[in-house]
């Protein structure tokens, strides 16, 4: 199955493990919930996908990569106990409690969550002294004498002996009482992730146009060769830096990422065509309603490469304006929960913003009782507002930070929460600049400054919006009826920042091509059906 499968495999999984009975007993014994052994080649996502999960299920992760130990981490240090058996006193071994273990258990005391996922990576590429122990694990859900605690979900994974020389095979009796789930690249469903996560278009570019590339493993007379899904974004992360840097990335460095060195030549080359493919098509001004003839007729008559590299750049600058309008709508949701407390003048009752991030939090006790308390003490002046707005910044800053020391924040998720705290700030500023002390007026300044904002989102909201429709001019100017454009419709369909943009706006155009590609998908799905039968 693709990665996207075994990750919503693992979340239903999950549900049904904690899942308990009316006494608050598991549903499902622990000596009935197998483990899951994830089984796929490097590289393809299986650890980001427990991170994933973790965060999306609210429960903690433990993640351990077991090569990296030996067997005394994994079981704990020898010591000598004395006890008594029939009246006589012997000395006994006994061992310390396991790293791993202990992780465990330090987590729920740090996080607050008592239940979660221990998640093992390279399972079956362990030593030969730990590989019995590994075995114990699976079977027995303990490292030596100590238990994994109840509600913590096994999660292993491992990658095929073809791509790693170290693998052992698991005998008959574990894989009886493990859940195996053979995991494979799939491209499209990595695309899907690779457009909310921000990898660089170009790649995304290329790889429509070679998708074989995506991922390859190959064993030669001179060693491996490979490109992964991870090496790709990785590589990404670092062209957007040289991009901005306004440094050239060349083959060698290329060549650093992805150890393929065909593939990684091939990019290379493509990556000079796609920045040159931009200037000459003026892909920005496009977008901005600015159609160049010349450009409609050169494009008419370039090669497939070129079209498909030209749609690529049209769909990376809309998607770059749907998250911009995305994040700050993300932005504000947020910060309106934060001037909803505040006007309400209860900060003590405060559950911090980062609620609206996705995470449950409890009600902080911070500074801000305190202040709330000063407040009342100072009723009517502009100090108090300051004072609660200023204990409110805290206490949602540490409620943030609480849930990032936990892995309980995606990405984005931290970036909101960096936003509105910065937003926080720069409001307080302005409050103690003004000099107001009336706390109505304090308050009308603060609504003053969140809707600048606002108005801000409605712009970025129309900019968006009338980008989409250049887009469309250009591509009915250049592709019309072709199927350039209906790859353009097909990935605004797939990407996660145009389709929800595309919930609020109304774009006819896309809604008309999406109607005719659905008839044209139904006639094609008969026609096969009626051949097969012929």
């Amino acid at each position: 199955m693709n990665i996207k499968r075994a990750k919503q495999e693992i979340k239903d999984t999950v549900a049904a493990y904690l899942a308990k009975d009316e006494f608050g007993a598991y549903e499902i014994p622990s000596i009935r919930q197998r483990p899951m052994l994830l089984i796929g080649p490097p590289g393809i996502g299986k650890t980001q996908i427990m991170e994933q999960v973790a965060q999306e299920c609210r429960i903690g992760l433990v993640a351990y990569t077991i090569t990296h130990h030996t067997r005394q981490s994994a079981v704990g240090l020898p010591f000598i106990e004395h006890k008594m058996y029939g009246g006589k006193e012997y000395a006994v071994t006994e061992y310390t409690m396991s790293e791993i273990v202990a992780s465990v258990y330090d987590r729920i005391e740090k996080s607050g969550l008592p239940e979660g996922i221990l998640f093992i990576d390279e399972i079956n590429c362990v030593s030969e002294t730990l590989a019995p122990t590994m075995l114990q694990f699976l079977q027995g859900k303990a490292f030596g004498n100590h238990k994994i605690p109840e509600g913590w979900i096994i999660v292993a994974a491992g990658n095929p002996p073809e791509y790693n020389k170290s693998v052992r095979e698991f005998d008959i009796v574990t894989m009886d009482r493990i859940r195996r789930i053979d995991v494979e690249p799939d491209l499209p469903v990595w695309k899907e992730y690779a457009k909310t996560a921000g990898v660089h278009p170009s790649i995304l570019s290329y790889l429509n146009v070679r998708p074989q590339n995506f991922c390859q493993i190959e064993t030669t007379v001179d060693g491996k060769r490979f490109v992964t899904p991870r090496g790709w974004e990785d590589l990404s992360e670092l062209i957007w830096i040289y991009e901005k840097q306004e440094r050239k990335m060349d083959r060698e460095l290329v060549g650093e990422y992805i150890q393929f060195p065909k593939i990684a030549k091939d990019f290379a080359n493509y990556l000079e065509l796609y920045y040159k493919y931009r200037d000459d098509y003026q892909v920005e001004q496009v977008l901005e309603g600015h159609i160049s003839e010349a450009a409609v007729d050169k494009l008419q008559r370039a090669s497939f490469d070129e079209r498909i590299s030209v749609v690529s750049l049209l769909l990376s600058g809309l998607n770059e304006k749907f998250r911009n309008v995305i994040r700050m709508e993300e932005l504000m949701s947020l910060r309106m929960e934060q001037m909803k407390k505040l006007q309400s003048g209860d900060a003590a009752a405060v559950k911090s913003g980062a609620a609206a991030a996705g995470a449950e939090l409890s009600v902080p006790e911070t500074a801000a009782t305190g202040a709330h308390e000063q407040a009342d003490a100072n009723a009517g002046t502009g100090s108090a507002l300051a004072d609660v707005l200023s204990a409110l910044a805290e206490s949602f800053h540490a409620e943030w930070s609480r849930l990032l020391d936990n892995s309980l924040l995606s990405r984005a998720q931290l970036r909101t929460c960096r936003a509105v705290s910065a937003k926080l700030e720069e409001d307080l500023m302005e409050l103690r600049k003004s000099g107001i002390t009336d706390w109505n007026e304090g308050f009308a300044l603060l609504r003053e400054r969140f809707s600048a904002d606002s108005d801000r989102y409605e712009e970025l909201f129309d900019e968006a919006g009338e980008a989409l429709e250049h887009a469309f001019d250009f591509m009915e100017a250049a592709f019309a009826g072709s199927q350039e454009l209906v790859l353009f419709v097909t990935e605004l369909n797939t990407g996660a920042y145009s389709v929800h943009f595309l919930q609020d706006y109304e774009c006819e155009r896309y809604y008309q091509y999406n109607r005719d590609l659905l008839f044209s998908r139904e006639e094609e799905e008969i026609e096969e059906l009626l051949k097969k039968r012929g």
